[in-house]
């Protein structure tokens, strides 16, 4: 099992730890290293986006569950 099958299962913080690596190794690395990093950081930052979209979308609808709805003046 490759590294970016492993991704769905890690969870956020794993995910932005990971990526946190593989953009300074791929700035930094070896040239092995670079080129490893390169091929995953498509799929990180790709996972790190939808898992923020993710925890976004949830706050915005636990908003809007508890938000008391306005009384209109008749």
């Amino acid at each position: 099992m490759s590294l970016i099958d492993k991704i769905p299962e890690m969870t956020d913080e794993g995910v932005v730890n990971l990526l946190a690596n593989a953009r300074r190794l791929h700035e930094s690395g070896t040239a092995k290293q670079q080129a490893d990093a390169a091929e995953i950081l498509p799929a990180l930052e790709e996972a790190c986006a939808q898992r923020k979209q993710n925890r976004l979308d949830a706050a915005a609808a636990k908003r809007a569950a508890t938000k008391k709805p306005r009384k209109v003046a008749a």
